[in-house]
């Protein structure tokens, strides 16, 4: 990839002068605003895909021509399909965290791989989710920057780790069975850059990676992406540790994480998403120690309750990764699962003014 040019040379400029004098400030989830809106069904649905009063699928309620969906296949949690159906929330949702300080939002994309929208028969709709995902995001930074044209602000594609896994088998019985294969992955990846590109994303993140196999064949995928278009984005790589273990799931260390994934030369490395920001701290230790790009982290805003929530507080959050921040690990810093923008707005605040961690030379060090 190294021989393409930038796609979006000036964005990428500011993103490199941004991240050479401060720390910059990701989003929160997406999951944890959407649920605020209690959407049913119906909801998720909307008149694209609306069910006719009759029972009778591919019209909507006033007659207008709706896509043909089976009432076989549910929609409700298809957060993804928001894009498309409810595009209004997912705007409002970026410029929420935008206005809390956010320099960069995540694309609602998540879940937008043909793998992983099998689960709803919607593969069809996979380049269109992208694309539409990507181009949210983007007017909403355009029309923050128009705010506050001193902060540049960036879209980032995500792509999810799929609901599958290429090392490990969904089959106690049968170690050696697999539900996907590299290939299969590597297309999946490669067809859902191109919409983020298409849409405007201005950086491409392969995010709570709990395979390193599933990451390896998004970073392939994207390659051929780029390989295809004749121009290239700025990579984020960010995995998840799975438990206090400080192993991902198919079992690798974040250092070890780190070499599988450093070929790929990476604007930043990080992990997200599974542990609290206490728990977290000596995994991006670690990754801080071995790699030559910058640190993200986005954290849960805690572990789990009983009920499923996150009760760390936008206080508490703030104050540790504040403690990251001082301690001089991150580059990148924002919120996973049970965040919100008043979580984003006292990280924003607790690292305002705390330089961003130096990259280290690694090839020269003794």
């Amino acid at each position: 990839m190294t021989h393409l040019s930038w796609l979006h040379p000036d964005r990428v400029a500011k993103l490199h002068d941004a991240l050479a004098r401060r720390i910059l400030v990701l989003d929160g989830a997406m999951g944890t605003m959407l649920q605020a809106h209690r959407l049913d069904e119906a909801g998720y649905r909307g008149q694209r895909f609306a069910q006719g009063c009759d029972g009778a699928h591919g019209h909507t309620h006033s007659g207008e021509h709706a896509d043909d969906h089976g009432c076989q296949h549910d929609l409700k949690g298809d957060n993804d399909l928001l894009s498309l159906t409810h595009p209004e929330i997912i705007h409002d949702i970026h410029a929420a965290y935008l206005d809390a300080g956010a320099d960069f939002v995540e694309t609602n994309t998540f879940n937008s791989t043909s793998i992983s929208q099998a689960d709803y028969a919607l593969q069809h709709l996979v380049r269109e989710l992208n694309r539409e995902g990507a181009r949210l995001a983007r007017a909403a930074c355009d029309a923050a920057e128009a705010r506050t044209p001193d902060q540049p602000r960036f879209a980032i594609g995500v792509l999810g780790p799929t609901s599958r896994t290429a090392s490990l088998s969904p089959d106690v019985n049968n170690p050696g069975f697999r539900n996907v294969d590299f290939d299969e992955l590597e297309n999946a990846y490669a067809d859902a850059t191109h919409g983020l590109i298409e849409g405007g994303a201005d950086i491409v993140m392969v995010e709570t990676i709990f395979d390193t196999l599933n990451a390896k064949a998004a970073l392939s995928g994207i390659a051929r992406a780029f390989d295809e278009v004749g121009g290239r984005l700025p990579i984020m790589i960010s995995g998840t540790i799975t438990d206090r273990s400080g192993r991902t799931l198919s079992g690798q260390t974040a250092e070890a994480f780190w070499y599988s994934v450093a070929h790929a030369r990476p604007l930043s490395i990080g992990l997200n998403c599974a542990l609290g920001a206490k728990d977290l701290r000596e995994h991006i230790e670690a990754l801080s120690r071995v790699a030559d790009c910058c640190i993200s982290a986005h954290p849960n805003a805690g572990l789990p309750n009983a009920m499923g929530g996150y009760d760390e507080t936008p206080e508490e959050m703030a104050t540790t990764l504040g403690e990251f921040a001082r301690a001089g690990l991150l580059n990148i810093v924002g919120g996973c699962c049970g965040t919100t923008p008043a979580h984003i707005a006292a990280i924003a605040e607790a690292v305002r003014d705390v330089p961003p961690r130096a990259l280290p030379d690694i090839a020269n060090a003794a």
